[in-house]
């Protein structure tokens, strides 16, 4: 069974929208009301959707406790919910990426982020290698944002130890058919621009965490896209802890309140 023309189509333009010098960025969600309310925002061009958050709205701890025919459950209510190009946070796949990508694939997503969890270097390429094939099948551009966790699980190492770990993985995700490599972490402008040289222009993804690099310097130097994980929910969870907080106070509403649903 081979991907549908409304699928194919979102995924060779999620492709386009990576490799264009225009930086994508992704503000993430994880449900209905999110994705409708990020998709009405001028300049939304995709919606992609954080692991975390979505697992985090059900009660379940992060690291793929959720179960995987819930979590693509909810992907689905968010691809129905749009019409942008979707991309999934799925982990590392639930132990089977390959097929876990196909059936996210069925769904109508068109891209992934997948952990590689520092697996052995040439079982994580082999990995790679499997997903693409599986997209090659299902007749579709599928962006794999192959995600390495050389820096988020080697916060004790040399953090030039970390760089060369995530070069080396990179090039091996990008030589294995991967559009593009997301390096999670707080990075310096020496160590995106190490990256870029090291993968080439618009083939980098980064986190938007407080403390990189401004997305118009990203942009600038050959950075693909930049998204926020979980960041947004917390946005989020924030304002609505702030407010609890104001009405205990006696307070109520603030006035820049905006009737979204």
């Amino acid at each position: 069974m081979t991907a549908d023309d409304a699928t194919r189509t979102k995924g060779s333009e999620l492709l386009r929208l990576h490799q264009d010098p225009t930086l994508l960025t992704l503000v993430n969600v994880w449900d209905v009301v999110s994705a409708k309310t990020v998709a009405a925002v001028e300049g939304t061009t995709a919606i992609a959707t954080a692991s975390h958050s979505i697992a985090a709205s059900f009660g379940y701890e992060d690291g793929e406790n959720i179960p995987l025919d819930l979590m693509l459950e909810q992907v689905k209510r968010v691809v129905d919910a749009t019409d942008l190009p979707v991309t999934a946070d799925l982990e590392g796949g639930y132990g089977d990426a390959p097929e876990t990508i196909r059936r996210a694939i069925g769904l109508g997503v068109v891209g992934a982020n997948i952990e590689d969890q520092l697996k052995p270097i040439a079982e994580a390429t082999r990995q790679v290698e499997d997903i693409m094939k599986v997209a090659e099948q299902e007749g579709v551009d599928f962006v794999l944002n192959a995600r390495t966790d050389a820096f988020a699980r080697g916060r004790d190492r040399d953090p030039a130890e970390n760089l060369a770990d995530a070069i080396e993985r990179g090039q091996a995700y990008l030589g294995a058919g991967a559009p593009v490599v997301f390096v999670p972490a707080r990075l310096t402008e020496d160590q995106i621009l190490a990256l870029v040289d090291a993968y080439g222009p618009q083939r980098l993804t980064t986190i938007g965490i407080p403390g990189n690099p401004a997305r118009d310097w990203q942009q600038e130097h050959g950075v693909a896209r930049t998204s926020y994980g979980p960041l947004s929910l917390n946005v989020a969870l924030t304002a609505l802890q702030e407010l609890a907080e104001v009405v205990h106070r006696g307070g109520g509403v603030p006035g820049n309140m905006r009737l979204l649903t």
